[in-house]
């Protein structure tokens, strides 16, 4: 079981995710923001880090640049609608991280889980 950290800020696409990766088996704690995701990554340790990049406040690039600060065997997994403006705006990512551009179906992103905590 794969212990991870989901943050979303669409109240929908945050729910269908959790529920998703549950049934997959995995433990997911999930945050419809980056800072509360934030407070998570500094009180517990997560196998993975799957955030949105464009959220209100702390985005997912920052969220993952500090959480890969605190735990840098962290996987972490970008989703986002916007991955070429928001990746292309100059913020380093972390290395080795992974991004799947919605729209996406809930088995694809159960797949991309499964396949970056094997690699």
């Amino acid at each position: 079981m794969t212990k991870i950290l989901l943050a979303e800020d669409d109240d929908s696409m945050r729910g269908f995710l959790a529920a998703a990766l549950r049934r997959a088996g995995h433990d997911v704690q999930d945050y419809a923001d980056g800072e509360g995701a934030l407070q998570a990554l500094e009180r517990e340790v997560f196998d993975l880090l799957l955030t949105d990049i464009v959220m209100p406040g702390l985005d997912g690039i920052e969220l993952a640049r500090r959480g890969a600060e605190l735990d840098p065997a962290m996987k972490i997994v970008f989703i986002t609608g916007f991955a070429a403006v928001a990746l292309s705006s100059g913020a380093p990512t972390p290395a080795g991280a992974k991004v799947l551009s919605k729209p996406f179906h809930l088995r694809e992103i159960v797949e991309e889980v499964d396949k970056v905590m094997a690699a």
